[in-house]
């Protein structure tokens, strides 16, 4: 028989090549019983249940190794990318640390100067917070004093 000749997998990836051998034999057995076949294909192939669930094993085994790939490469470009933060930062402190060597501490209060009104910036926003300045007659005195009201 011809489908005994091939394995599972090849009848399914060399189905033209068994057809044809098929149609063959079949047109040569026919002859002695004066029949003539115009054509023969395979249409439908049932395998058992253990082929079945050996590709499903298969296909799962595949798509797992695919996702562990995935992995892989994501951490792998998570590590890039922290290496590249990491590099950036210490640029940025030693670009820093030159201008601090180069200017004096006028960087450093410049960036305590910003700092501080970002702050101002966000609190004069929240409708919790109010400020109290210091107050004397002669405007002196110490610094004000920030409240946090509930209502």
């Amino acid at each position: 028989m011809v489908v005994a000749q091939y394995n599972a997998a090849e009848l399914l990836s060399k189905r033209a090549e068994v057809s044809d051998r098929i149609r063959e034999e079949l047109i040569k057995r026919a002859q002695s019983f004066d029949l003539i076949f115009d054509d023969v294909a395979i249409t439908h192939l049932n395998f058992g249940v253990e082929y079945m669930r050996a590709i499903e094993s298969k296909q799962v085994a595949q798509q797992e190794a695919e996702k562990q790939l995935y992995v892989v490469e994501k951490a792998e470009q998570i590590r890039q990318a922290t290496v590249i933060r990491a590099e950036g930062e210490a640029e940025s402190a030693n670009m820093i640390t030159a201008a601090v060597e180069k200017h004096g501490e006028g960087i450093l209060e410049m960036k305590r100067i910003d700092a501080a009104k970002q702050i101002a910036k966000t609190l004069s926003r929240s409708n919790k917070v109010t400020y109290l300045p210091s107050g004397g007659a002669g405007g002196g005195g110490g610094p004000g004093l920030l409240m946090s009201i509930d209502k």
